[in-house]
């Protein structure tokens, strides 16, 4: 491990489990979830509901590493501040993976031929996670 990373971690209301799973598709490598009724002490007078949400999810060893939970706040988390972005210069991969962001998602501008020279596009995801997906010339 290095001495300092930066991870990225995403927070969802109620659906971490099915966001995560879907991420584990688009990537893979292993996932990981608990969840609050797996807590050890945790579970308590916790309505089964309470129970199934996610604690921790991690999702380590396949294109990317992601974290996430669900969490109880109320107001929107709103993502338009942040974007993550993959690139690279596998452009069959990278492709693969735009497609697959993009399912139940939203394209927001097209993977084409940008004036720096390399190929780039945005997605939102079904889950409100926005990307950028930028392929290498080099």
């Amino acid at each position: 491990m290095n001495p300092i990373s930066l991870d990225v971690y995403l927070f969802f209301s109620g659906n971490c489990r099915e966001a995560m799973e879907f991420y584990h598709s688009v990537f893979g490598g292993e996932l990981s979830i608990q969840t609050m009724g797996e807590v050890p002490g945790g579970a308590g007078e916790m309505s089964d509901e309470m129970k199934n949400r996610v604690t921790h999810a991690s999702l380590h060893g396949g294109e990317v590493a992601l974290l996430g939970s669900d969490n109880d706040r109320t107001e929107p988390y709103g993502t338009s501040n942040i974007s993550l972005c993959l690139g690279g210069t596998d452009e069959t991969k990278l492709r693969e993976l735009f497609n697959k962001l993009s399912q139940g998602g939203k394209v927001t501008s097209e993977l084409k031929k940008e004036f720096w020279g390399d190929t780039f596009g945005t997605v939102t995801d079904k889950f409100g996670t926005d990307w950028m997906v930028n392929i290498s010339s080099r």
